[in-house]
């Protein structure tokens, strides 16, 4: 078979080939503790998994709008409103089985052979790998530990060029749990003010998940450029439903017509009760988030210190997410080297950070999304192999 050369720039995610290891490792009766995948390791909360139930012994069993039911746009309009101050209309607002289609949508709107599409790197592979799928050019916005994994809008403006349509930007941000300053973000805003045909995608699906006092921006926030604004978020990370997928997106009213064509043609609506379990998540009870991150900050601040421990290891604090990224450079080791080592031998498996670009050479991912105990066990099997 012939297939299309599109096919043969789609990329993947190293994280899931990793699990795929991991668990054929302990299908061979070994022990390993897994600090690779991202996702929580809690339970949806309750509340949400009977609104769900309940929905299909109601009987929404059949298709909905593939905009999504308008009473969980309206909760997310009112969501938006409550954590950001943001006003978004529900008619901006489309429903999606997870974060990636939103992703897949907006490259696709912009992407083909010719123009410049800018993403995060280190950032999440998905990004580059489906401007790559488009024809596009990839063009890295590098995120540097000596300023905490967070953009440079200075830089990102310095790289905009007449062929640039769209730039991808996350925060918090997935590989390094990295949190960019208002201050950045403002002055990125600002400066786009001289690229009117620029596009801004905001990965923004980690926005509860913050330490330390610390505030999530939302492009939502400046009207300037809400009019080539695109927004991501969902409920996989905050409230544990990644296996629901069940995500949403905000657009401009100019290319809401068109994401919902999208939305038809290739997977014509989000399932019914999970729409209802989105409902019973944002206006229910919060105490499992709040409950969630108490933990995640518990293991932040065990495993940065544990990390530093380590010979060869330099670890930052995340401001965000639930992911450290040490860079390990110092231990002769590339990471690949080190994740094969540790998953083969010690029994961890975490993702190297060329998984993410190419600025995350000399990097390691590890999620934190493990118990205390396990995360304290995997550090001194680490230990062990230096």
């Amino acid at each position: 078979m012939k297939l299309t050369e599109n096919m043969n720039r789609l990329g993947t995610e190293t994280a899931f080939e990793i699990l795929a290891r991991a668990e054929a490792l302990m299908a061979e009766g070994r022990d390993i503790i897994n600090l690779g995948i991202g996702q929580p390791d809690f339970r949806t909360p309750e509340h949400v998994v009977e609104a769900a139930v309940k929905a299909l012994k109601d009987g929404h069993h059949g298709y909905t709008p593939a905009q999504g039911i308008l009473p969980l746009r309206e909760a997310v309009a009112e969501d938006l409103n409550t954590q950001h101050g943001a006003e978004v209309s529900p008619d901006n607002i489309v429903i999606m089985p997870g974060g990636k289609p939103t992703m897949f949508f907006a490259v696709l709107m912009f992407g083909q052979p010719g123009v410049e599409i800018m993403y995060p790197d280190p950032g999440f592979p998905i990004y580059r790998s489906m401007i790559e799928f488009t024809g596009a050019t990839p063009v890295p916005i590098a995120l540097r530990m000596e300023n905490d994994f967070a953009f440079s809008a200075d830089e990102v403006l310095a790289n905009i060029t007449d062929r640039t349509r769209l730039i991808i930007v996350n925060s918090p941000g997935n590989p390094t749990g990295g949190v960019t300053p208002q201050a950045e973000v403002e002055k990125l805003v600002n400066g786009l003010a001289g690229w009117p045909n620029v596009a801004v995608m905001s990965d923004e699906i980690y926005s509860r998940m913050l330490y330390d006092g610390l505030q999530h921006v939302s492009f939502l926030n400046y009207p300037t450029i809400r009019d080539r604004l695109i927004v991501l978020n969902g409920w996989s990370k905050t409230y544990a439903m990644t296996g629901w997928r069940l995500g949403y997106s905000v657009w401009p009213e100019a290319l809401v017509e068109k994401v919902v064509k999208l939305a038809v043609n290739n997977h014509s609506c989000v399932n019914a009760p999970t729409q209802f379990a989105g409902i019973a998540a944002l206006t229910g009870p919060q105490d499992a988030v709040d409950t969630m991150m108490a933990e995640f900050d518990e293991r932040r601040r065990l495993i940065v210190p544990l990390l530093n421990e380590l010979p060869g290891f330099r670890c930052l604090e995340p401001g965000g997410a639930f992911y450290v990224f040490p860079n390990i450079e110092e231990t002769g080791r590339t990471g690949k080297e080190l994740q094969t080592e540790m998953l083969e031998v010690a029994g961890v498996a975490a993702v190297p950070g060329t998984s993410f670009g190419i600025h995350g050479d000399g990097f390691v991912r590890f999620s934190y999304a493990n118990s205390v105990e396990k995360i304290r066990e995997a550090i001194e099997r680490i230990g062990n192999l230096f």
